[in-house]
């Protein structure tokens, strides 16, 4: 049962949206430092690394991440290659053969291929969902959209995607380490903490390779 693991390492390095503060670990207590255990202080944004967006984070009085349903962040999941598409359109997804009832889908895109996630650099020329992308995902009842960077949504224009999914009830995971994902059916868990009311919340992703 290989499993994948989708989460880049929390750290100081990893890149952060623009104005949002930067991974800070800190230690108050350390075995080295002759205390009698070690303790880490960890700040950062919510929206670090790989994480979850919950509805609250663009829907006024939406529900907050401790409401998000298990059953979206836990089963079956399609991962899909977009090659080199700048941008993930309503057009560009009709072409791609989904099969009808896929409730989990994972976009492995050009980010990955340029390491994006890896660098410590912030890129606003990410490829993401545009807004018809969106319509079309609702429309074809999926639960989980997940990418491998930072927003769903295009970076100048954020809001219409991010409404659009979050209003339908999908959940939407960014931030997911995907250069050595292939395309194809595997088993997805995605459990972020339980905070209470929070627009979003980092999480532990993983896929696991289907048995033959």
């Amino acid at each position: 049962m290989p499993i994948i693991d989708l989460s880049p390492a929390i750290s100081p390095e990893l890149p952060v949206w623009p104005g949002d503060p930067r991974v800070r670990l800190t230690r108050p207590a350390s075995l080295e430092a002759g205390d009698a255990f070690t303790l880490t202080e960890l700040a950062m944004s919510a929206h670090t690394g790989s994480h979850v967006d919950a509805p609250a984070h663009y829907v006024r009085g939406g529900a907050g991440v401790d409401a998000l349903p298990l059953e979206a962040l836990i089963g079956p999941a399609l991962v899909v290659d977009m090659g080199d598409a700048d941008v993930i359109t309503a057009g560009v997804l009709a072409r791609l053969s989904i099969p009808p009832g896929t409730a989990r889908l994972l976009f492995r895109t050009r980010n990955s291929a340029r390491g994006l996630m890896a660098s410590p650099q912030f890129h606003t020329d990410f490829t993401a969902i545009a807004e018809d992308g969106a319509e079309w995902l609702v429309a074809q009842g999926v639960q989980l959209v997940g990418i491998d960077y930072y927003s769903i949504a295009p970076y100048d224009d954020l809001a219409p995607t991010h409404q659009i999914l979050l209003r339908a009830g999908v959940v939407i995971v960014e931030g997911l380490n995907m250069i050595a994902v292939q395309p194809g059916a595997y088993d997805f868990i995605c459990l972020p903490p339980k905070l209470k009311d929070a627009d979003g919340a980092p999480a532990r992703a993983i896929l696991i390779t289907k048995e033959p």
